[in-house]
This record gives structure tokens, C-alpha cells and sequence, in this order.
């Protein structure tokens, strides 16, 4: 099993390791990416002496590569049979996983590591997260924190599952508890991938995927030793199988014991130290629903529980276990006796963040969540955050007034949100995993600020959203919804060919297909079902030869301003967020896009949108045509925002909590400072999966973008894309 040790070194000093870290991998060979791994800190199977003597040899390897200061990572191999330990590698820099550590300990190592580069000793340094204590102490931490790589082989039709020692996953969470057993729940349900936590939540898969997942390392494995364990197998069958140390297995099998007791109840016969004890253990009121007998749903268990005074309490991230009081607000909830979270007397705004990042929803809406929080704060409100990854801003202690290391998970929202009682809560930032739960959000009380559910909903709904569509006399392509394979089928043949397939409420184009006679859709249709069991299918007829448009803009529910309209240079069919797109447009006649202008302003009026809105069109021989529109932060947005130089997300956040967009206009600040051309150019990781086919299609596939400014359409960044855009 690997191990890492974080430090931070000044000149011949000591360095500060900041925690022992445990790869939670299922099998020791092939060996596969640190990123890849199940990661638990602090560690749990290794003894004192055996940390000790990691420590000193890192200490030692940090000293023999000379004089520097900075952030250090050290990895090494280590047998817990035999004792033997390896050295990998060292690197004298800060490390992707640099990230991780800092978010689990709360201690800051890019910041202390960016000090010491300029001269600053680490006796010089303070504390920020005590206020009392130095930099020369090392994290000491009094709960467990475990990370879950986030994959997205969904994305990747025929990509091999198998991880190596070629890096696969997309993102990740992290989650804080006061066990092992709760912090592992509680990164399942923070996934986004309609988990309730470590399975009890659906159907086992067959005994035969089981064995078949666990003789090699999948993304999975973890849900698939659970449910051996509830099948039968025993603890030493799948340590023999997986080489997963049995201290894990005996955690997650005890959770399997919880779920049988769980089951021989009802929920008025389940006694109050059963309840408590799986709340302890990270069970949520999804799972427990689901255990019990009868028909229980979420909202029973959580009336009935509370009825039981059994709710958590939020306790500080304070890098000193509790030894010395802390000023930084940074919290996770737990099952315990003691709240250290105190609310209070300002007025608060709840930003709900986006979550894991995976293709379709990645760093660009951490950056609106990000904005959101600061322009609250300049407004006078009490900004607080919740958010369960550890690679964005928006989860830097230092960034919101409060932040909740939480999954993004309906339970969890609300108790945040019951503690604190904020007078409303944002979701348009945090993407599909923030308006995913803002139904539910919604239908108990709760104020969403800004555009409203109803409105957010209507946009969501195509039959709805098309009868605005034609209220507003706005052209929109045939369209269809289904509710299953064969009435999608049917649906087709009165639309036409080609017809775009796709399933509601997801981000970069989950699901998506383009079909050309029934059977296909048929098919398509059959997949959608088996993936989104409880969606509607959506069926428009595709307008080949057309070219799509973006558009995003402002508006307080009277007056909208157009921020930034981008031309895709691949034709449509393409996923916009896989498309070269240039801002201005670069084709388009004037009076197509005053069309354009017409139609964003008349859907925003009649949305009633306060704050952001994406439209997305196609133009096909200068008619325009509405595909859908998105009351909220786009992807776009970061790339607009710095193409143009117009802080749109800090705006739109102030234009949810009451201003109105005469204020800026008035004062000059919707101004574009943009001279000639922005260009988004989109990056790919074909290389992690040599086996999938690399066309472009209407589901997103690339992993990142660029952005590049040019003067003339001359320029190769424009050019080559340009020439390239049928093949």
C-alpha cells in the first residue's frame, strides 16, 4: 500500500509533515494513480512506530536534496506484513494532492510554502486557522477525512474501467467525520451519482458483476465489496480477493450488520440508540427509507428523528484537535454532543457549490460560486458556503465567512440550512448539482434567491418552456417528450429526421444522442431509461447545417443586458462545451443578431430571470431558432467575465439580493473592455483512454479549456479550427 507525507521546508530547518496519508487501493500490483485511490487520513492501519519511522525518512530525503524552501511530497511503498518500506518519489514543489491535504488538516500549504519561497522563516509564520499558534506545529486532527476519486466513464463509451497506472478520475470529494464508517458514507452521497451513501439505496447488482468488479481494480470497488459482504462473502474471502487490508473491510462490514438490524424495523419501532447509531455511521435518511419496512420516505425519517432530537451538531476544523481555540470557520457536521458552529445575529446568504468536477460541470462554476460569495460579503450579508471538493477556491477556509465542508446532498444542505437560517440560498452558481436539489429545497420553504424555482423548473420542462416559446411567437424545432422507449419511437416518426435524443435536468449533454430512423431512437431511448429511470426523454428534430449560438446575460426581471453572444466554429450537433467558440461572433449578419438580442431579452422578461441566463440558439439561413434556455450560471460565464473584463458573476449575485441592473449600467460598469477576438478553444484527455473514439458529438467529452485573445480572423487559432470544422 502507498503512503504520502506532505511537508513544508525553509533552508535547513526541519520540515513540517502535515499528515500520513493511506491510498485506500484493492490490489498492490498493478499499481495505479495516487488520484485514482480511495484516500483516508489520518492513517488507520499503520502503527506509531511505522509513521515514525516514514517521518524520519522524509525528513532525511528532504534534507539530501539541498538547501530550498517551499512545499515538499514525499511517497513511499510500504508492507504492512513485513514492515518494508520503499521510497517512490519526492517532489520539492507543492503536489496536486497538496490540495487535499490542506483541505483535510486546514492547514495552508501553498500559502505557508509561497512565504517561505520569499524569505519567511516557519517560526515567523502564524497560524491562520488558531491565531495563537506558529506554522511550526504540526496538524493534529480529531476526525477522519476520506477522499473518493469522482470518474466519468460514462462519457466515454468502450473506455477501459480497469485502473492503471494511467490517471482516470475527472475530480473528486472529500468528506470529514468523526469515524471512518461516516466520513465513507458521507463521500458517496457528495458523488453525484444518485448515491445515498455506501449502497443500501437500490438493488444489488448479480453475484456474477460482483466477482467480476472485484477481481481487478474498478472505479467501484468499494460498492462492490459491500454488497459481497451482504451477500455472504466473508472479510478474509475479499482481503485474499481485493489485498484490501481487513481493518476497511471489518469498517464496511460492520455497516452491512447496521443494515440488518436497520431492516427489522419499522420506523415507529425503530429504537432511538438504533437511530442515533446509524446517523453516527453516516447512514442517510435516503438509506434508512429504503432499510426499513413499509412505505417510509425521506422526509418521514427526518420528521421522526427530529421528533427524536436527533440532529448534528457542526464541529470546527481547527488543525489542533481541539488543543487551542480556533478563529477560522471551517465545519462539518457530525452525530456528536458538542456544536461548535455559534450562528450569528447578521443577516446570511447560503451559495450552494457545484460539487465534484466532471465533464460538463468543472471549475468554471466553482469560479461563479466563488464570485457569488465575495459579492455577498461586499454587500453586508453573512456569506456562508457549502461545498464537499477539495480542489476548488470555494472550499479555502478563508474565502466565505463560513464555510461547511458538506456534500452537496439534500440532508445535509438542510441541516446546514436549519442551523443557520439564512434569509435565502443561492443555486443558480453551483450548476445541475445545485438546482437538482432545489425542488426539494423549495417545497419546505426555503427562500430561493434570485430567479425563481417555478421559473427555473419552466425551463427545464420543453413542453412548458415551448408553449412560452410560442406565446412569445419565438421560433423552436419540432419537439417531443416521452416517458418511454416505445412512446419516444412513436414520438420520432411525427417529428422527423435526424432527431436529437437526450435526456432533462443534466449538464454537458449526459446521455445525448442524434438518431436517424426509429429503431435508433428506440435504442438511445432504452439507454437514457436505464441510466435516468425516473426522467423524461426530450426529443427535438435536429437542424443540420445550422450554427449554434450562446448567449449569456443579465437581468433583474425588467431590464436585461446582453454580456457576451459566442458563434460555435464546428456546426451544430457538436456539444458547445467541445466547440471552438469566439466571442464576437464572427459570421453573423447584423440583423441576425439583433434577432438574437430580441429574443434573449424576450425570454428573460418573461422568465422573470433575476440574475443570470444562458440561451442557446441555432441559425440556420439566418432564421433563428431557440433551443433552451438555463436560468443560471453558464460555463461560459468565467470565459465571458474575462473576455470582456465585466465581473458578470459578482453582478448577477447582487442583483439576487434586491439591486437593479440601472446601477451599473448608470454607472458605466456593463462596458466590454474587449478589442478584437476571444476564443475558447476546448482541451481533451484523449490519452487516459486510447480506446474511445475521439468524434465529437452532442454529449460534452473534454476535460478542459483555453482561452486566447487575437486581432484578426487571420490568426492560426482561429484558422485552423475553422478549416477543420466539417471533419
Amino acid at each position: 500500500m502507498g503512503r504520502s507525507l506532505y511537508g513544508t521546508k525553509r533552508s535547513d530547518r526541519a520540515p513540517i509533515l502535515l499528515a500520513g496519508w493511506l491510498p485506500y487501493k484493492f490490489r498492490p500490483r498493478p499499481r495505479y494513480r495516487f488520484g485514482d485511490s480511495l484516500t483516508v487520513a489520518p492513517t488507520q492501519t499503520l502503527s506509531d512506530k511505522d509513521f515514525q519511522r516514514m517521518r524520519d525518512a522524509a525528513i532525511r530525503m528532504m534534507r539530501s536534496i539541498g538547501t530550498f524552501a517551499g512545499g515538499c511530497n514525499v511517497q513511499f511503498a510500504f508492507n504492512p506484513k513485513t514492515g518494508r518500506m520503499i521510497a517512490i518519489e519526492i517532489n520539492p514543489r507543492v503536489s496536486r494532492s497538496s490540495a487535499l491535504a490542506s483541505k483535510a488538516t486546514g492547514y495552508p500549504i501553498a500559502k505557508v510554502a509561497s512565504k517561505l519561497a520569499i524569505g519567511y522563516t516557519l517560526d515567523e509564520l502564524p497560524n491562520d486557522v488558531t491565531g495563537t499558534t506558529s506554522a511550526c506545529f504540526e496538524p493534529s486532527i480529531d476526525y477522519v477525512v476520506t477522499k473518493v476519486p469522482r470518474f466519468n466513464f460514462d462519457k466515454f463509451e468502450g473506455a477501459d474501467e480497469v485502473l492503471t497506472t494511467q490517471m482516470k478520475a475527472v475530480g473528486e470529494v472529500m468528506a470529514i467525520g468523526r469515524t471512518f464508517t461516516e466520513s465513507l458514507q458521507k463521500a458517496w452521497q457528495s458523488m453525484e451519482i444518485g448515491r445515498a451513501g455506501l449502497g443500501a439505496d437500490r438493488e444489488e447488482p448479480s453475484r456474477n458483476i460482483i466477482r467480476m468488479r472485484l477481481q481487478k481494480p474498478y472505479w467501484d470497488s468499494t460498492l462492490q465489496i459491500r454488497s459481497a459482504l451482504k451477500m455472504g462473502a466473508s472479510v478474509e474471502e475479499i482481503a485474499d480477493i481485493t489485498k484490501v487490508d481487513k481493518w476497511f473491510l471489518y469498517q464496511i462490514q460492520y455497516l452491512v450488520q447496521l443494515e440488518k438490524e436497520i431492516g427489522q424495523h419499522h420506523l415507529q419501532t425503530l429504537p432511538p440508540s438504533l437511530l442515533r447509531r446509524a446517523k453516527q455511521h453516516g447512514f442517510s435518511d435516503v438509506q434508512l427509507a429504503y432499510l426499513l419496512q413499509g412505505a417510509v420516505a425521506e422526509e418521514d425519517v427526518r420528521r421522526h428523528r427530529k421528533a427524536q432530537n436527533i440532529s448534528p451538531v457542526f464541529q470546527l476544523v481547527d488543525t489542533c484537535a481541539g488543543e487551542f481555540p480556533a478563529q477560522t470557520p471551517y465545519f462539518y457536521s457530525t452525530y456528536a454532543d458538542e456544536n461548535e458552529s455559534e450562528v450569528s445575529e447578521r443577516e446570511k446568504v447560503v451559495i450552494i457549490g457545484s460539487g465534484p468536477n466532471r465533464i460538463g460541470q468543472g471549475i468554471e462554476f466553482d469560479y461563479s460560486c466563488v464570485h457569488a460569495v465575495l459579492a455577498a460579503k461586499e454587500s453586508g450579508y453573512e456569506a456562508i458556503m457549502i461545498n464537499c471538493n477539495p480542489e476548488t477556491v470555494s472550499t479555502d477556509f478563508d474565502i466565505a465567512d463560513k464555510l461547511y465542508f458538506e456534500p452537496v446532498f439534500f440532508e445535509r444542505v438542510m441541516d446546514v440550512i436549519e442551523h443557520e437560517k439564512p434569509i435565502g440560498v443561492i443555486v443558480q452558481m453551483g450548476g445541475q448539482t445545485a438546482l437538482r436539489i432545489s425542488r426539494q429545497l423549495h417545497e419546505v420553504g426555503v427562500q430561493i434567491l434570485g430567479t425563481s424555482y417555478q421559473n427555473m423548473d419552466l425551463a427545464e420542462d420543453r413542453g412548458q418552456f415551448s408553449r412560452l416559446l410560442k406565446q412569445l411567437e419565438i421560433p423552436y424545432p419540432p419537439f417531443g417528450v416521452a416517458l418511454s422507449p416505445g412512446e419516444a419511437a412513436a414520438v420520432s416518426e411525427t417529428i422527423g429526421y435526424p432527431i436529437l435524443v437526450r435526456p432533462s435536468y443534466v449538464l454537458g449533454g449526459q446521455g445525448m444522442r442524434i438518431a436517424i430512423n426509429k429503431e435508433e431512437v428506440r435504442e438511445y431511448a432504452q439507454r437514457i431509461f436505464d441510466i435516468f429511470p425516473d426522467n423524461q426523454l426530450l426529443l427535438d428534430l435536429f437542424l443540420e447545417g445550422g450554427v449554434e449560438i450562446d448567449v449569456d446575460a443579465l437581468s433583474d426581471g425588467k431590464d436585461v443586458h446582453i454580456c457576451g453572444i459566442m458563434q460555435q466554429i464546428e456546426p451544430a450537433g457538436v456539444h458547445s462545451g467541445d466547440s471552438t467558440a469566439v466571442l464576437p461572433p464572427f459570421s453573423l449578419k447584423p440583423h441576425v443578431i439583433e434577432t438574437i438580442t430580441s429574443y434573449t431579452r424576450s425570454i428573460a422578461r418573461a422568465m422573470n430571470v433575476i440574475g443570470l441566463v444562458n440561451i442557446q440558439m441555432v441559425v440556420k439561413k439566418d432564421d433563428v431558432y431557440v433551443i433552451e434556455a438555463n436560468p443560471r450560471a453558464s460555463r461560459t460565464v468565467p470565459f465571458v467575465a474575462k473576455a470582456t473584463g465585466v465581473p458578470i458573476s459578482n453582478y448577477a449575485t447582487r442583483l439576487m439580493l434586491g439591486e437593479k441592473l440601472t446601477t451599473f449600467q448608470d454607472a458605466g460598469l456593463l462596458v466590454s473592455k474587449l478589442e478584437g477576438f476571444a476564443i475558447k478553444e476546448p482541451v481533451f484527455s484523449w490519452d487516459k483512454f486510447p480506446e474511445v473514439s475521439k468524434e465529437l458529438g452532442p454529449e460534452m467529452k473534454s476535460t478542459g479549456e483555453a482561452i486566447v485573445f487575437i486581432d484578426e480572423l487571420s490568426d492560426d487559432h482561429f484558422q485552423k479550427p475553422y478549416e477543420m470544422r466539417n471533419l
